[in-house]
């Protein structure tokens, strides 16, 4: 049976997709849970329109993924802690600060979570950070942290 998913499943697909899956699969577990409705002829023209929808929106994000990456591009970011005698941080430098950083300098909002740090960092030094700002698109910053 064809169906068109309403929203991602994980085994399937994305929202919009026309897929074709088991009978029972459909009628038991996708139509009743409101993951899927049963392809017709309106189903498959309404998720056309919101595949080139999603096309069109995704170019759009991509296109100012770029622009900001272009701007922090060989940005070096400079963050001041508070630090002990051998370099160690009291407390550490989190993706959340970096992000706060990356804000100012780009002039546009950074999620915390587009900051790819392993984990906090907790010396002085330089680190390359990379940032995902779109699936596609990851800019590298250096981010150096200095003593207060």
């Amino acid at each position: 049976m064809k169906v068109v998913l309403r929203e991602d499943v994980e085994s399937l697909g994305q929202k919009g997709d026309i897929v074709e899956v088991a009978n029972g699969y459909a009628r038991n577990y996708l139509v009743p849970r409101g993951l899927a409705i049963k392809a017709s002829k309106g189903a498959i023209a309404q998720a056309e329109a919101m595949r080139r929808n999603r096309a069109a929106r995704d170019a759009r994000e991509r296109a100012a993924a770029e622009e900001i990456a272009a701007r922090l591009g060989a940005q070096r970011i400079t963050i001041p802690a508070r630090a002990g005698e051998g370099g160690k941080l009291f407390g550490s430098v989190t993706s959340s600060d970096v992000a706060e950083a990356l804000a100012a300098v780009a002039e546009t909002e950074i999620d915390r979570r587009a900051v790819q740090l392993d984990e906090p960092l907790k010396e002085l030094g330089e680190v390359e950070v990379p940032v995902r700002l779109h699936r596609e698109v990851t800019a590298t910053v250096t981010v150096e942290v200095v003593a207060e």
